[in-house]
Order: structure tokens, then C-alpha cells, then sequence
């Protein structure tokens, strides 16, 4: 078995009196281990809805997922909050670091909250720091360093738990064409070296045309899609 994950007839509707919404219906599809794939699709699509439905934030209404061959739904509360610690990495458009610490804690903070001893939690932070070429900026915090440095911040803490998966929502919405390549080639260079798979949900062109996989939401089904 190589999936990492497999959604099996995903339905999420949301109801309001006689009203029913349905934002997803009958998702099916299988990322496999080290695959890099791509959703895409119009905003207020389902995007965002599934993302939250595959880190266990959400529950479908109907429909199964599996994580590495064990179901999501079948997990505690507590399991599934030592599921996405350990096993998922999330980066998002905005990069949700906490502004009362240092890049360095903002960094180490999964790891801790993991059960790792501080020293341990900063040494492993440091190592991740460094190969996004932040190590100089290691006692700086969040307001003192620019939109392309706090993103690859973000994707440090993302993979400092060296998570078999990472979920991605508009990881380079905010960033100029520079920094959304450097952001581009940390992806590819995290993907190569430790195998870790990557689900990206975006917009950007330049982007998109360089995931090998690509998904498309349109009226609440998932087609393939190919550039």
C-alpha cells in the first residue's frame, strides 16, 4: 500500500432551515507517498472545505478517509490531534507564526508540543532554519523580518516534525513572483529529500503548471485536470 491518503465518496452540505448547501459531493481520490498534487478551482469552490475535511478539522457527512490505511473517522479526539502534531504540516497564505515569540521558537513550537525537551525542540528548529537560509535570523521576531522570510518561517515549522504530509492553502497568495520560487523550490527540495507529499490548493499560474498532479473542484466535484 502506498497511499499516504484516499478519500472514499466525500459529502459535506451545510444546512440553514430549508436551505442546503452542497459544497462537496462524492469526492474520490488517492495521493500517494511522495506525490505533489494540486487543487484548484473558483473561490468558495470547496477548496478550503476539503483541506479541513483531510486534517480531521471538519467531519464529512458521508464518505470515509484514510491515512495510511486507517480511517480518520474511527480516531479519538486526542488521536487526531496527535495525527496532525506528527503527521501533517500545514502552511497557509498568511503565516500564522505567534507574534510574542522568536523565529526560532515560533519554529520549534510543534516539537514541544510533541513532548520534546526545549533543547532538543531548538536544535532540531535550528537545523530545519537553516536550510530555509534563516539562520541568522534565529532570535528575530515575526515584525522584524519581511512577507518572504515569515512564509519560509512558516514552512519550517511545517516540516520541523518531518510530517509524512503537507496540506497547503495558497501558500504563495501573498508573496512577489521571487519569493513564490523560493517557496516553489523548498517544496521540491523537502518532497526530494525526505519524501514528504504535498496537497496545494492555489491560484498561482506559475505554480500550477510546475504540480505534476492536479485536482479541479467545480460545483462541488473533483475532476482530474491537466495543464
Amino acid at each position: 500500500m502506498n497511499n499516504i491518503i484516499k478519500c472514499i465518496k466525500l459529502n459535506k452540505f451545510y444546512q440553514d432551515g430549508d436551505l442546503v448547501l452542497n459544497v462537496l459531493k462524492n469526492i474520490s481520490f488517492k495521493l500517494n507517498i511522495g506525490d505533489i498534487a494540486g487543487i484548484i478551482g473558483k473561490s468558495g469552490s470547496g477548496k478550503t472545505t476539503l483541506l479541513h475535511l483531510l486534517a480531521g478539522l471538519d467531519v464529512p457527512n458521508s464518505g470515509d478517509i484514510l491515512f495510511n490505511g486507517k480511517s480518520i473517522s474511527s480516531m479519538s479526539s486526542n488521536q487526531i490531534a496527535n495525527f496532525r502534531n506528527k503527521q501533517l504540516g500545514f502552511i497557509y497564505q498568511f503565516h500564522h507564526l505567534m507574534l510574542d515569540f522568536n523565529i526560532l521558537e515560533n519554529v520549534a513550537m510543534p516539537l514541544l508540543i510533541s513532548n520534546k525537551s526545549k533543547k532538543e525542540s531548538q536544535e532540531i528548529a535550528y537545523e530545519i532554519l537553516k536550510k530555509v537560509n534563516l539562520e541568522t535570523k534565529i532570535k528575530k521576531y515575526p515584525s522584524e523580518i519581511s512577507g518572504g522570510e515569515r512564509q519560509r518561517v512558516a514552512i519550517a515549522r511545517a516540516f520541523v516534525n518531518k510530517p509524512s504530509l503537507i496540506i497547503a492553502d495558497e501558500p504563495t497568495g501573498n508573496l512577489d513572483q521571487y519569493n513564490a520560487n523560493l517557496i516553489l523550490d523548498l517544496i521540491l527540495q523537502f518532497n526530494c529529500s525526505y519524501n514528504t507529499s504535498f496537497l496545494i490548493v492555489t491560484h498561482d499560474i506559475n505554480l500550477i503548471k510546475k504540480i505534476p498532479v492536479l485536482f479541479q473542484i467545480k460545483n462541488g466535484l473533483l475532476y482530474n485536470y491537466h495543464n
